[in-house]
């Protein structure tokens, strides 16, 4: 990979910027303009993540309600506290278990050498489309037991929830309303579809994930129809995107650090570290919400009940207190307690897929290809960061090996 001074140059720079510019108004403030508080440091985000009895992750009544949603967000423990989301965690554990996980490595490199050879001829394609979009989803779509035929609707759906095209600068709460409004008629489509694959599988259960889901029990419990559907959502959607943006943002970082990426080449037992620290630097959620539950004193505030926190995981994770040299990019740095995949109970569930089909992914490009370079005569386009960060294309001019 050489560096190259293109439009990648750097859009993800209104990150560090951003984050820069917010913490000289301190590690915890109150936003006047948005109406919330803001928790910059790695020791304050750390608590308002593992602190769900004072941090609650259950927004009613602070944010816009929409019908659709509502009924989608049931089995989704992303959005819950104890005791539900004890249960709905485990009752998911028994199925998406880490001896599943492992056992995807050989499909994963499988998957990613198919895309790749669609592209086999070409001397430039984007990685977006080729590889970092298709891969989570297919292995996700395997798992599941859902057609793979249908991955143009998974693209679609996580397109139009994840793009931010349809909030404004403003995110107030009148803009997030209207923008779940323009989503609700994607989440009544992905409900129903994922519904209809539940009752599927209930009446013809087979060896994949969501049959695991309908047989799992806990206490004599087992998951309703409803509750699997914000699950297998949320392991669809929000699982293949987290690792669309990290093998984006990946690439993007090791362009900028060729030294680090020869390295890489020459000796792949370092993808690992290195992967982790493009997570840390890119985090692709780089916010996480959490509400007060009651008065609460913060960073020397005291911060009241009903308060709308956001944790900031991109300046936790540049935090200089943690991180030697915050702002570069050290491949082999160690330890690296970054906080992208959140803490605490909510400590992001696929993490260990979204790293397993990381590191595969690199280990098969840099197989194939001698080069990889991000073109610097076509654009490169990027998501809307106050949503995630990643690229939505990025072209490469490849040499193969």
């Amino acid at each position: 990979m050489t560096t190259q001074e293109s439009g990648v140059s750097f859009a993800f720079e209104e990150l560090l910027a951003r984050s820069a510019a917010l913490r000289e108004r301190g590690p915890v403030h109150h936003d006047e303009e948005r109406g919330l508080w803001r928790v910059l440091d790695h020791p304050g985000v750390s608590r308002v993540l593992s602190d769900p009895a004072a941090f609650s992750s259950d927004f009613s009544g602070l944010t816009p309600v929409q019908e659709d949603f509502e009924t989608f967000r049931k089995g989704n423990f992303v959005g819950m506290d104890p005791p539900d989301h004890r249960k709905l965690r485990t009752l998911v554990s028994q199925a998406f278990t880490p001896r599943v996980v492992a056992g995807l490595e050989p499909r994963i490199r499988a998957i990613a050498g198919e895309l790749l050879d669609e592209v086999g001829g070409e001397s430039r394609f984007d990685v977006v489309d080729a590889l970092a979009y298709p891969l989570p989803i297919i292995v996700i779509a395997e798992l599941l037991g859902v057609p793979v035929a249908d991955r143009p609707l998974f693209t679609r759906w996580a397109q139009v929830l994840f793009s931010g095209d349809q909030l404004g600068e403003s995110a107030d709460m009148e803009d997030i309303q209207r923008a779940l409004d323009a989503i609700a008629p994607t989440i009544r489509e992905m409900n129903a579809y994922i519904l209809d694959h539940i009752r599927h599988h209930r009446a013809h259960p087979g060896p994949g994930l969501t049959s695991r889901l309908v047989e799992a029990e806990f206490n004599g419990e087992r998951l309703e129809d409803q509750e699997i559907v914000g699950f297998v959502a949320l392991l669809l959607i929000a699982g293949h995107i987290t690792t669309t943006a990290l093998l984006g943002n990946a690439v993007v970082t090791f362009d900028r650090n060729p030294a680090a990426a020869a390295a890489l080449r020459s000796s792949p037992s370092g993808l690992p570290a290195a992967l982790e620290e493009v997570l840390r630097m890119l985090p692709p959620f780089p916010e996480l919400g959490r509400r007060t539950t009651h008065e609460i004193e913060l960073g020397g505030h005291r911060i009241p009940e009903n308060s709308i926190v956001m944790a900031d995981l991109a300046a936790a994770n540049r935090d200089p207190a943690f991180f030697d040299r915050p702002d570069a990019f050290d491949p082999a740095r160690s330890p690296n307690p970054h906080l992208t995949f959140g803490h605490g109970i909510h400590f992001c569930f696929g993490a260990p897929l979204a790293r397993l089909e990381g590191r595969v992914a690199f280990e098969v490009l840099f197989e194939r290809y001698r080069d990889l370079a991000v073109a610097t005569d076509a654009p490169v386009v990027f998501q809307n960061p106050s949503v995630i960060v990643s690229v939505r294309h990025l072209p490469l001019d490849v040499e193969r090996a």
